[in-house]
């Protein structure tokens, strides 16, 4: 499978760990970008960063606008109805981000997948069904939306799981979230549990936390 363009931030040193991080819907590998400079990692660990463009297709729910999208969302309800077929196939691309990764000479273990919102969605199909350990899975104000279909294959059981989302969220209620959460709890995974007084964003003292916990998972 060929390689999504992507935005790569990389280290000073030589990379000795990645971090894969999705995109939301309507936006491009360049939205979290600018958030790498905050990000505060321990001596040693010099990871390069890797944000894929998603490819452009019509969605539904934006009246069948054409923009970047890992799938196509069918209706705005808070289950929210996905093109699962689309989903898996964004879930596929990563992977495939991720064996690149390996093949550049990142252990698996050093490796974090990530996404916000809809790439958030396609993060937890991938790192459910990837057939390394992962270093951990970072998911921001998003959902699993494929919890009744995922064939997981429990490789990941010890690896660290983040959710964070805003209380205040308009577009992806934090029940979804907490949802996702008890998913995972239910099924044994590891879970830590972060919101924030916010919207469909990120904050400041949300990046904190985040450069703290790929810290842990790093160390």
């Amino acid at each position: 499978m060929n390689v999504l363009p992507c935005v790569e931030v990389e280290p000073q040193e030589q990379a000795n760990a990645a971090v894969i991080w999705l995109h939301g819907l309507g936006a491009d590998g360049h939205d979290f970008e600018p958030i790498v400079p905050h990000i505060q990692l321990p001596q040693g660990v010099h990871a390069r960063f890797v944000f894929p463009h998603a490819p452009k297709i019509p969605v539904t729910i934006n009246g069948g606008m054409t923009m970047p999208a890992w799938y196509d969302i069918l209706e705005m309800s808070i289950a929210r109805s996905v093109d699962e077929a689309q989903l898996r196939q964004s879930a596929r691309h990563a992977l495939a981000l991720v064996e690149r990764e390996i093949e550049r000479g990142i252990a698996p273990e050093r490796i974090v997948l990530a996404g916000f919102s809809q790439g958030g969605a396609v993060a937890y199909e991938a790192a459910l069904t990837c057939p390394h350990q992962l270093a951990g899975v970072m998911c921001l104000s998003t959902y699993l939306a494929t919890h009744e279909s995922i064939e997981s294959n429990g490789v990941n059981k010890e690896t660290p799981f983040l959710i964070q989302h805003g209380t205040q969220d308009p577009v992806v209620p934090v029940q979804l979230g907490a949802h996702a959460r008890d998913w995972l709890q239910k099924n044994d995974y590891r879970v830590t549990y972060q919101t924030y007084p916010m919207a469909h964003q990120v904050c400041g003292p949300q990046i904190n936390d985040v450069s703290a916990w790929l810290s842990s998972v790093f160390k």
